[in-house]
């Protein structure tokens, strides 16, 4: 149903009070056609669970809701299959079923928020796994033309939280379903973060695809608070990717910092380390702070504004690049 001066609270998980000019919502591509002629002039955003924004202002446009569902196994093998979803379906509970069909290859990304359709633009990874190694293909209505165009990997341009579509073709396409390339035959990724020591609490040394799924929610769950009760969106900064030389200077001092490998001549820092060794892990400022377990998070206590949030990330950002040199970089998407 359409609104006109509707706040977005409900539709980002940070929890922030802003308006739109317009909301409305699509569930199908009559709607959502019909939504782009209507709103014809206005600046569009499209949202799925809002789990990746920060709004600092009222937003003066429409706020489009994707809601288009829908689950299809488009081919498959012996070993492999792929499989569709629609862009709105929720990401989490797309894994679960994928997990309960056998279909292996994103069980380590259990319990990310957010849908679907946001997967690809943000190129998701945890626990190893990233969606660029999973990914088939996806369809996108491009708003301009009201055409259907179909994105391999390549056309994708994926990269560390990145894609095409949060570069080149920001604002131009709404995507609209994803396939994902899995396998029925698991390969078991347990070796990247707590995921052994999760399996060797729950007495499991053989772990299935469902045993990755439950160590991994268990981990997510101990760490990370749920937008449901405390305004967040998951991980505020990314994990930087820096040259050797300063990754060395930075083991000079802290022969304990986490670093992995990354491109060639790289390696990738641990963004919740480097926040938490200047002193911000837990620290509240307001109504906003950093979560007291994980550095990485940002929240809203009750009654933040998106500029203070902001604010407090500047902050963060000034004391690590004053103490380790290192410049930390937003995930979440500011608007």
């Amino acid at each position: 149903m359409a609104a006109t001066n509707c706040s977005l609270k409900p539709y980002n998980t940070f929890g922030i009070d802003v308006q739109a000019k317009a909301f409305d919502r699509f569930s199908n591509l009559e709607e959502l056609s019909a939504c782009i002629n209507t709103y014809k002039g206005l600046e569009l955003l499209i949202v799925g669970g809002g789990s990746n924004i920060l709004f600092t202002k009222d937003f003066d446009g429409v706020v489009l809701k994707n809601e288009l569902k829908g689950f299809e196994v488009l081919s498959e093998t012996d070993t492999t299959v792929i499989v569709q979803a629609g862009a709105g379906e929720n990401w989490h509970e797309f894994v679960l079923k994928c997990i309960d069909l056998g279909y292996a290859g994103i069980e380590n990304m259990s319990l990310i928020p957010g849908s679907v359709g946001a997967s690809p633009m943000q190129n998701i990874g945890a626990y190893g796994v990233e969606i660029k190694d999973v990914f088939h293909s996806l369809k996108a209505y491009h708003i301009a033309s009201g055409e259907i165009h179909t994105f391999d990997a390549a056309a994708c341009e994926f990269g560390y939280r990145e894609s095409v579509f949060k570069r080149a073709l920001k604002g131009q396409y709404v995507i609209i379903s994803v396939a994902f390339q899995l396998s029925k035959i698991a390969a078991i990724n347990k070796n990247y973060g707590a995921i052994e020591s999760q399996l060797e609490s729950m007495g499991i040394s053989q772990p299935s695809i469902k045993d990755i799924s439950n160590a991994v929610i268990a981990i997510r769950s101990s760490k990370l608070p749920d937008p449901k009760t405390l305004g967040n969106a998951g991980s505020f900064f990314k994990n930087p990717v820096v040259d050797q030389q300063l990754v060395d200077r930075i083991l000079e001092n802290h022969p304990e910092a986490p670093n992995y490998p990354a491109e060639t001549g790289k390696r990738k820092l641990a963004a919740g380390w480097l926040i938490e060794q200047t002193g911000w892990k837990g620290k509240t400022i307001g109504t906003c702070g950093v979560h007291t377990l994980q550095a990485l998070v940002l929240v809203n206590y009750g009654g933040s504004t998106g500029q203070q949030i902001y604010d407090l990330s500047s902050q963060i950002i000034a004391s690590v690049k004053e103490k380790f040199g290192v410049t930390l970089e937003r995930e979440v998407n500011i608007l």
